[in-house]
């Protein structure tokens, strides 16, 4: 392969824009490493492993919650929105962990949890030693309930993990919660709610944080106006309804005075140099989405619509074109990520039937259907090829570059996401995504730690090691680390041009008239373009063809 000239972006510290065209690499903190050997990742164990995420060529660390928890909800449920959860480790090891990033050449993204609270927070305990009315509850969504005694719930929202929205209280109130009932939500017309937030926003800014994830970007707005609008027949949890309701009339998702705390917040962030970026967890329609990523609100949302694409072709091509599309107009840059913690990982999702519910797969623990691990990670290396020459930001989260598929058949017994309680173990939930990252090829935890991991591993995860892929030709880690190279050698400009006469089932497309990328989504191998072949996500073996179920990138 000829040299590629090297075009790399500028993510030096004094460039403001350097969030555009980065490759941000996710940590779940609890599953990343430990490093005390209770079975739980902790600050430490990231720190002492970063140079994995640098040496993957990954331009930014983002870190899910970390803060004092009792994980009622994996760590979404914050005790305390300004410190570290002692099982994790002390502000001390999380100004070590930014120092260390920042030695290495890593920005340091954290999330911010602004929709609730966990039930422990100081304020909510407060709220509940308090009456009625009171200062304490204006922090939070009460009400009185409905019914002759008032033992109905005020109003019919549903939460996202299943049932009602709303929990009472011994005094007959009733609280509002979202998500777990452990996660009561935040009243953010209560200006001492707004200012707390401004606090977080400069307390970990000061520290040293580049930028932040909002955590439920477009929940925060309520309709709260006297009698509390029933939900009807907009949805169990109302987000599938908002493309079919008047934008920004949702009771409680995506409504417009959501804005109005973004533009404050931007404030925040620019008095900063170079500023603090932010972006968007915000499950609305494309059109919405622009809105979080105006200049004087969030730097990007988050493109969902992508991650939920199957594996089709055309499907894909107007994804793509559109996510362009909503970000050029709100002059932001586009995002692309295939997993998270939060959805079936990509080696497997991708490989489901179209039409086939994740849920129900996860329910039957990954049986009906039984999936390919061996073609799941093939189509996984080329979704990752495709995605990572799309202009924009790449999220990529902990364990992809293993090529890790999800961990289905985990046992009743051991499942910690709320998810499958509440919702009467109807949905198994998210932990098959989280289960901690094998390193090294044996030991109790395959290197995760000194013991046994938080969530088990199955014995395949040995093969899958961090040890076991590094130097090893044509492993996934390696693919990874050469494309993450690669790219940012080759990134110039934010536009792509889609080649005309493509043939059906091939996505063909070409950066700033320099290189192109060519996937084939076909069952049948294709005609391979004219050009010099860059990268591919399967062996060529010299073949003319392109086979399918595979990327390459042409100079």
């Amino acid at each position: 392969m000829a040299p590629v000239a090297d075009r790399s972006p500028d993510l030096s510290s004094k460039n403001p824009d350097w969030w555009r065209q980065a490759v941000i690499y996710q940590v779940y903190p609890r599953s990343f490493a430990d490093a005390d050997g209770d079975g739980l990742g902790d600050l430490r164990g990231i720190t002492q492993r970063l140079s994995h995420v640098a040496g993957l060529g990954a331009d930014a660390l983002w870190l899910s919650p970390f803060y004092p928890s009792e994980l009622a909800d994996g760590g979404y449920d914050v005790a305390d929105h300004r410190d570290v959860d002692p099982r994790l480790g002390t502000l001390d090891d999380f100004d070590a962990l930014v120092g260390e990033a920042h030695r290495l050449g890593l920005k340091v993204v954290v999330d911010i949890v602004p929709n609730h609270t966990s039930h422990l927070h100081p304020w909510f305990q407060e709220a509940l030693r308090s009456a009625p009315g009171s200062p304490a509850r204006g922090r939070y969504v009460f009400r009185p309930g409905r019914g002759v005694h008032g033992e109905l719930p005020p109003s019919d929202w549903q939460s996202v993990f299943g049932g009602s929205a709303w929990k009472r209280v011994p005094d007959g109130e009733w609280y509002l919660h979202l998500f777990a009932p452990e996660q009561p939500d935040l009243n953010w017309d209560n200006e001492e709610v707004r200012a707390d937030f401004r606090s977080t926003l400069r307390f970990w800014s000061d520290r040293g944080v580049d930028g932040f994830r909002i955590d439920v970007a477009h929940g925060l707005a309520k309709d709260l106006t006297e009698p509390l609008r029933d939900i009807g027949d907009l949805g169990a949890t109302g987000e599938a309804a908002l493309p079919h309701v008047p934008p920004g009339s949702h009771p409680y998702w995506d409504r417009d005075e959501v804005h109005e705390i973004y533009r404050d917040w931007r404030k925040i962030l620019d008095a900063y140099s170079p500023p603090r970026t932010a972006v968007a967890e915000a499950w609305v329609p494309g059109a919405r989405r622009a809105l979080y990523a105006r200049p004087d609100e969030l730097d990007q949302a988050f493109n969902f619509e992508y991650l939920e694409t199957g594996w089709d072709a055309e499907e894909l091509r107007q994804v793509i074109t559109d996510s362009l599309a909503t970000a050029r107009a709100a002059g932001a840059s586009a995002t692309w990520v295939l997993s998270n913690h939060d959805v079936v990982r990509h080696a497997s999702r991708l490989m489901l039937p179209p039409g086939t519910d994740p849920a129900a797969w996860l329910l039957s623990g990954g049986t009906a259907p039984a999936i390919d691990t061996g073609a799941g990670l093939r189509r996984a290396r080329a979704a990752t090829l495709l995605m990572l020459a799309l202009p924009g930001s790449s999220y990529l989260y902990q364990g992809e570059e293993l090529g890790l598929p999800e961990v289905a058949d985990l046992p009743a017994a051991v499942l910690q996401d709320p998810i499958w309680e509440q919702t009467g173990h109807v949905r198994k939930g998210r932990d098959g995504c989280r289960v901690p990252l094998p390193w090294t090829r044996s030991g109790p935890s395959y290197g995760f730690g000194r013991g046994a991991a938080w969530l088990p591993q199955p014995a395949s995860f040995a093969s899958y090691a961090v040890e076991a892929q590094t130097g090893a030709e044509g492993s996934t880690l390696e693919l990874y680390r050469t494309a993450l190279r690669l790219r940012r050698k080759l990134l110039e400009g934010e536009t792509l041009t889609w080649t005309p006469d493509a043939p059906a089932g091939v996505l063909d497309f070409t950066r700033s008239d320099t290189w192109r990328c060519v996937t084939n989504l076909t069952a049948d191998p294709v005609r391979l373009p004219p050009g010099e072949v860059l990268l591919a996500s399967t062996p060529l073996d010299g073949n003319a063809n392109l086979p399918p179920d595979t990327t390459v990138w042409l100079a």
